[in-house]
């Protein structure tokens, strides 16, 4: 029986704003020999952002010290050191603020609502899309688990050429679900909210769903598995999201409602927050597992992902465990002896010195490493694999950094030299599977990733030399 062709752009809609996105299925492949083409794999950049940095001389140790976490993934990841961010400094300017503001644009920021100029996403998504992405499909997404609020560059990573934020930044797993997914619209329920507490966005699309998947569906037995796993998995974190009741009485209780602090709550006077390790590690999972399975649905294209803000103030407590081993126990405060911002994970960083074992600094930058490794091998699965073999991971541009480097804030411009940058191939452009000093300005490494990607425009002020970075491409 000849199958039907279906679009890669396929989408299930329903009540309201909902639309679910297929995963790829055998059927969107062309029955040609040159399905590994460019143009069976969208253009995809995304930038990922972790708090407070890593200081220069623990990226020196390799796989062995902080960054062991991303060992598992070396193989799809160049790993960059002495990448310096010296373009950004300001007079004046908060070196957190400063660093994190210039993370992906290389520029300074312009106020406190504004960066200097675009981000390596947005430039990508104009130069590839210049006439709109795809109908349905979300221009820009934007979410993060962060607590220091107190300008928008801490937190905020992918910016319009203008230097206005590209999207609203999602930061409850709710309102990331509900920007991907769309809500239940009803002509009698004026409370979206409330509606959806009581139905599933699938609920919408039964009747899609029983065609796609029935007797008549044009897809094979294996299509058709797959669309009802992937539904399962959208119904999954729906319910993870808004706590509600699974169908199944035998099913295990589903995670109670967010407990952790959000908008100004999350960020009182800047003298920090409580929190335990399971608390803000739970969330996150939640978040990255929404933002991955929107890419996976090809709900969105571009965008960022914020693990922790920038100058981040948080009293973590808990047990820190990996590979099956207990690293540290947290308890901020108390191994400060102080209280207020005094007594925050924040502090260890100023309080680094190469000299030193600085073990408190070092097992919260292993933690973020392995959130920012907890998002990456979500892209990286069986249900990221596209049509030229690889993983969405080595397919999309993900450029991951932060906001210091050399650890030393008493000198804003030292601590903004040797900053912290990982990227993935992006469909072969670019090397992976190695660690390699740079030694490199990053506006000219960021230039270089847009020449890579053949985008016509730079980064940074007209009148400065390019100096591109030939050692990262493949």
């Amino acid at each position: 029986m000849k199958k039907r062709h279906l679009s890669r752009r396929t989408i299930l809609k329903g009540l309201g704003s909902v639309a679910i996105g297929l995963p790829l299925l055998e059927e969107m492949l062309r029955p040609t020999t040159a399905f590994a083409l460019q143009g069976e794999v969208p253009s995809r950049a995304f930038n990922v952002f972790f708090g407070l940095g890593i200081p220069a001389p623990l990226q020196a140790e390799g796989f062995k010290g902080v960054l062991e976490p991303l060992e598992t993934l070396s193989r799809k990841l160049l790993i960059m050191r002495n990448i310096d961010q010296v373009r950004c400094d300001e007079k004046g300017i908060n070196a957190h603020f400063d660093g994190a503001s210039g993370a992906f644009t290389a520029e300074p920021p312009d106020g406190e609502a504004r960066s200097g100029g675009p981000s390596i996403d947005q430039m990508i998504r104009r130069a590839h899309y210049p006439g709109g992405l795809p109908p349905g499909m979300i221009p820009t997404l934007i979410g993060g688990t962060f607590f220091r609020r107190s300008r928008v560059g801490r937190y905020v990573h992918s910016y319009n050429p203008d230097g206005s934020v590209a999207a609203t930044i999602q930061e409850k797993p709710r309102d990331l679900f509900e920007r991907v997914f769309g809500t239940i619209t009803a002509a009698k329920e004026t409370d979206a909210r409330r509606l959806h507490l009581k139905r599933s966005v699938l609920d919408s699309i039964v009747g899609q769903y029983r065609y796609f998947t029935g007797d008549r569906s044009p897809l094979g037995a294996t299509s058709r598995a797959r669309i009802a796993d992937h539904l399962d998995r959208i119904r999954e974190y729906e319910q993870r999201a808004y706590s509600m009741k699974a169908s199944d009485p035998r099913a295990p209780d589903l995670p109670s409602r967010s407990r952790l602090k959000h908008g100004g709550r999350a960020d009182p006077g800047g003298e920090g927050i409580d929190i335990t390790l399971e608390e803000l590690t739970s969330e996150w999972h939640l978040m990255a597992d929404l933002y991955a399975l929107a890419i996976q649905c090809d709900r969105v294209r571009f965008g960022s992902v914020t693990f922790l803000a920038a100058g981040e103030r948080i009293r973590l407590t808990g047990d820190y465990e990996y590979g099956g081993r207990k690293l540290f126990e947290f308890d901020d405060a108390r191994q400060h002896n102080a209280t207020g911002s005094q007594g925050c994970s924040h502090e260890w960083w100023h309080k680094f010195s190469p000299k030193k074992k600085n073990e408190q600094l070092r097992a919260h930058a292993h933690m973020k490493m392995r959130e920012v490794a907890y998002f990456l091998r979500k892209l990286d699965g069986a249900d990221s694999m596209e049509a030229n073999g690889r993983s969405i991971l080595e397919n999309s541009l993900i450029t991951i950094s932060t906001e210091s480097g050399d650890g030393r804030h008493s000198d804003s411009r030292r601590e903004l030299s040797g900053v912290f940058h990982a990227i993935t191939s992006a469909n072969g452009r670019f090397k992976t599977g190695q660690i390699m000093d740079v030694g490199a300005e990053g506006i000219d490494v960021y230039n270089t990733l847009l020449a890579g990607m053949k985008v016509p425009g730079r980064l940074g002020p007209a009148r400065r030399e390019t100096r591109a970075v030939d050692k990262i491409r493949a």
